[in-house]
């Protein structure tokens, strides 16, 4: 047995009736006994099947991690581009009034603290019906036209034009106190149609006690609202469950136009011992001629959200609007990152807040207790 030592380029690739077959490649220094020939083959071909299984599987392995990254990278760019594509979102608002205005102000500011801005990556059609029931028709259909990424609808009248005229389009409503009594959606809990968002249902027993409170010797309560606002509707039939629980008697005055608003308040002077007034869309954007012929007949009147206190009314518990436009505007981001309003529940702020105004309470004649003024959580002087 001969010890030999040779340069050879060789990759064994099998072995066919006793023979090598080779083909060359690299140069390698082997050191063997040349005793067994046959043997020496089939061992280096075994030993070179085993390292083109491990080079197929690795070329394999970095094909896929390729493809891997090149799917991954593609998402992300898709990702990437959605969340820097413009949104176009139309606004739908029945009338302009501080309980709106600071709804949608929230909604807006809540988009822009989270990235979109108005006039960068933020289109917004904005366009309010000045309380008339045509222009609301017809802004509805306009906005169902131009294909909004999504719509917010504020109040009652303004989600139900909206909701007539797309099922497609998402709708988010907001200052809607009743979205299951307008037909707007299914449940609170799973809407099961286009339309999400909160709902501005306020604790109308808290706010008609809230007259004992004041004026604890208080029988008589007169409410003002339309007839035609299922919000109104809603609001009345609580507060006509709730008012002989508080000893209260009831007189509704109803109006179908703002214009008739003064002429209702005129109505209850002499009547009654406090004026209530439900988020009413109506009434609440002429709620300086309540505030007018209540001060002249000394008669305390108790709103149904803060910012009409801080327009001229007594005194409210209630939710803060700026704060409800806010949630609004963070379901909205849901959506536009993909999900869908049918699977939404509808949101309500948590907790009240007490605002008094003690100029209103000056000029309708009442002296509010310290023990009240001490709970306030604004108190507008």
């Amino acid at each position: 047995m001969i010890p030999i030592v040779q340069m050879i380029n060789i990759t064994w690739v099998g072995r066919q009736q006793g023979k090598c077959n080779m083909v060359f490649l690299a140069p390698v220094r082997e050191f063997f006994y040349f005793s067994d020939p046959a043997r020496y083959c089939y061992e280096k071909g075994q030993e070179v099947e085993r390292m083109k299984k491990v080079v197929v599987s690795l070329l394999m392995f970095l094909m896929i991690a390729g493809m891997a990254g090149c799917v991954s990278q593609g998402d992300t760019n898709k990702a990437a581009e959605k969340d820097n594509a413009k949104v176009k979102v139309g606004i739908i608002q029945i009338v302009e009034h501080p309980a709106l205005d600071a709804a949608r102000k929230g909604f807006l500011d809540e988009l822009a603290q989270k990235g979109y801005k108005e006039g960068e990556n933020l289109e917004v059609d904005y366009q309010n019906a000045q309380n008339d029931q045509s222009n609301l028709q017809t802004i509805a259909r306009q906005l169902a036209q131009e294909k909004c990424d999504l719509i917010l609808a504020i109040a009652t009248p303004s989600a139900v034009a909206m909701a007539n005229e797309t099922s497609e389009i998402p709708i988010l409503i907001t200052a809607v106190t009743d979205p299951v009594s307008a037909k707007l959606i299914e449940s609170n809990d799973k809407p099961g149609t286009n339309v999400t968002g909160t709902t501005d249902m306020n604790p109308v027993k808290d706010q008609l006690k809230l007259i004992k409170d004041i004026v604890p010797n208080a029988k008589k309560v007169g409410i003002i609202y339309n007839s035609s606002e299922v919000n109104s509707q809603v609001q009345v039939k609580i507060a006509d469950d709730a008012a002989p629980e508080l000893g209260l008697k009831l007189t509704k005055v109803t109006v179908t136009a703002s214009s008739e608003v003064m002429q209702a308040a005129q109505s209850l002077a002499g009547r009654v011992d406090a004026i209530y007034l439900p988020t009413d869309n109506m009434v609440i954007s002429s709620l300086a001629s309540v505030v007018k012929v209540a001060e002249a007949n000394k008669i305390p009147v108790i709103s149904g959200e803060s910012e009409s206190v801080a327009s001229g009314a007594l005194a409210t518990v209630g939710i803060d609007y700026y704060k409800l436009g806010q949630t609004t505007g963070d379901m909205a981001l849901r959506v536009i990152k993909g999900e869908k309003p049918q699977d939404m529940a509808i949101e309500k702020q948590e907790g009240t807040e007490l605002v008094l105004n003690l100029k209103a309470a000056k000029n309708m004649g009442v002296t509010i207790p310290e023990s009240i003024i001490s709970k306030a959580k604004n108190v507008i002087k």
